[in-house]
């Protein structure tokens, strides 16, 4: 059973008594805490639709990269506190505005009050588990059933560069071990009129100076799905935020050629079937207004 009282939520397995106060390294309590439940139209196509999907952005996170472009929630902890039952009505209301589905934006660390309020009755569309790829298998088993869309990145390849950015040596592992959990229960890509249903898609962002890392992560994906069985997005929106402004090569955007390299490579491995991103999208544009919005 998932609780707060000796957390183990993430692989971090932190063990802190959250009910009692203690905070482990997601620095967050035994209570949800949430930056915005509206209407998002900046995700991918078959997800974002032509409505938007209904994401809910949690505060708080179990990595706290360095380059976040969403520091103040994930590593700030600016967020409001909201009920298991509070948490519904927002889905209830999203649902109402026309979303294509319930999109849940870094919400491990917050799963024991996020179950209870699907378990009040799942959305009658499409649920989406957003997340950074560091998940524990045992807590992901526990939402088999109950999400639809896995949307993780797939951030290193390389565990030294995972260590320095996000203080997770592991990642490779963990992130492979999730990636194939995740796989297992929803199965390969569904897409019905344009929106996705069912399966995962895999994010990658490329990073300035790290081309060996992502090519890393195209070939862990090549070798361990068929063709076309996931979709790929390959993100080139690296802006310098946070700690990374001031850790070079991460104190720069990306260049063309970098991209490029990386987009060779994907064509190569015949990974095209899902998202790439002119190289024009570095911005901060992006980034939503976290002003408690639908909380």
């Amino acid at each position: 059973m998932l609780d707060y009282r000796h957390c183990t939520l993430c692989p971090r397995a932190c063990g802190v008594d959250r009910t009692a106060g203690e905070r482990g390294f997601c620095q967050m309590p035994d209570h949800i805490l949430a930056a915005r439940a509206a209407l998002h139209y900046w995700e991918e196509p078959v997800i974002s639709g032509s409505f938007g999907s209904g994401a809910v952005f949690f505060s708080g996170c179990t990595l706290r990269c360095a380059f976040c472009q969403n520091g103040v929630i994930s590593q700030e902890n600016f967020g409001k506190e909201v009920s298991s039952q509070e948490l519904r009505a927002a889905f209830e209301r999203l649902i109402d505005e026309g979303c294509q589905n319930i999109n849940l934006v870094t919400p491990t660390h917050f799963l024991p009050s996020i179950l209870r309020a699907l378990e009040l009755a799942k959305p009658s569309i499409p649920v989406v588990y957003n997340c950074g790829g560091y998940e524990s298998v045992e807590t992901l088993r526990a939402l088999e059933g109950l999400v639809d869309i896995y949307l993780p990145d797939f951030k290193y390849s390389d565990a030294a560069l995972a260590k320095k950015l996000s203080a997770a040596p592991d990642y490779p592992q963990i992130a492979s071990a999730a990636i194939l959990e995740m796989h297992q229960q929803v199965g390969g890509a569904v897409i019905e009129d344009e929106q996705m249903t069912r399966g995962v898609i895999i994010r990658h962002l490329v990073l300035p100076g790290c081309i060996d890392n992502s090519l890393g992560v195209l070939d862990w994906i090549a070798d361990n799905f068929p063709k076309k069985d996931v979709l790929v997005s390959l993100m080139s929106q690296y802006v310098p935020m946070g700690r990374a402004k001031k850790l070079p090569p991460f104190d720069r955007r990306i260049t063309q050629e970098e991209y490029d390299a990386v987009l060779s490579y994907l064509y190569l491995l015949e990974l095209d079937n899902g998202y790439t991103q002119d190289f024009s999208a570095a911005s901060a544009e992006y980034i939503p207004e976290f002003d408690l919005e639908g909380l």
